[in-house]
């Protein structure tokens, strides 16, 4: 061990690198360890990372079908989820924010922006999904846009009243000690979406059922968000009285939510957008080959 310790000090002598770039070296190398620790980070970075590539590579094609297509609602939701994703993989990646002096103000803005952003798909969904199961069109886009711009307006008000006004750190984390205001603020959060979420379940064993899409995906998106929120209460709940397994069952969720709901509202909402436009295409193209007598030799 002697010899390596040499070596270390004959490469590296203590006069080659100032106090302040050894600090910026090491905070360079330590960044993805920090305030929540190394797979708490990597959880949160590989999907959402992932996740962002796929839009990227079918970024084209998803545009060339979207011009066609012409559907506003589908446009309007292609372009929320991309700057959705773009935050949420910079929250992801700024995990270190939280720890790191001087930047309590920057993590705190980020953090509202990307919640707002991914509450506004949340509600603006529901939202289309509550006016009724053969709503469409522009006006139909419209009406939704107001009331999840409302709601989320009411929210990113309250958030930020709380955060810069009295104080309250909503998204830092990093503490052991509990917050009675801030974790009590997220369980009325929580049991609204809870019972939101939970509506929607109940209806979809009523008459009123008919009043909500047939397809299966809803019903499984919907039941997804119903558990993370009943999930996120619960652990809310425990932090809030004190429970340590609260911050642990917090995280999980966190964890989850960051990096499985832009790909679950991906294959809810727009993956059978996409996939309806290729079967149409092949109709299209087998259509045009049937009228040319490509297949005039298969019934001789």
């Amino acid at each position: 061990m002697r010899i390596f310790e040499e070596l270390h000090e004959i490469a590296l002598p203590p006069a080659t690198l100032s106090p302040s770039q050894m600090n910026s070296s090491s905070e360079s190398s330590q960044w993805i360890s920090q305030c929540h620790g190394l797979w708490y980070n990597i959880a949160l970075i590989i999907p959402a990372s992932l996740f962002l590539l796929f839009l990227l590579l079918q970024a084209r094609k998803s545009l060339k079908k979207l011009s066609h297509g012409r559907s506003y609602i589908m446009i309007v939701y292609y372009a929320l989820l991309w700057l959705v994703a773009v935050l949420n993989l910079s929250w992801c990646l700024l995990q270190s924010w939280q720890c790191a002096p001087g930047k309590e103000f920057a993590w705190n803005l980020l953090s509202l922006f990307t919640a707002s952003g991914m509450l506004f798909l949340e509600v603006s969904l529901v939202a289309f999904l509550l006016q009724g199961n053969h709503v469409s069109g522009l006006d139909a886009l419209m009406r939704t846009l107001i009331i999840s711009g409302i709601i989320i307006g009411v929210d990113f008000f309250i958030k930020a009243v709380c955060i810069f006004g009295f104080g309250l750190p909503l998204f830092i984390d990093v503490s052991d000690t509990v917050n009675h205001q801030k974790w009590g603020l997220w369980v009325a959060h929580r049991l609204v979406l809870a019972a939101v979420y939970g509506f929607l379940l109940f209806m979809h064993h009523t008459k009123w059922r008919d009043r909500l899409p047939a397809r299966p995906a809803f019903y499984n998106y919907i039941s997804a968000m119903f558990t993370l929120n009943a999930v996120s209460l619960l652990a809310c709940g425990l932090i809030g009285v004190g429970a340590g397994l609260g911050f642990g069952l917090y995280n999980l969720v966190a964890i989850c939510y960051h990096s499985l709901y832009p790909p679950l509202l991906y294959i809810t909402f727009l993956a059978d957008f996409f996939q309806e436009e290729d079967l149409h295409l092949e109709d299209v193209y087998y259509s045009e080959m049937k009228d040319a007598g490509f297949f005039d030799a298969d019934w001789d």
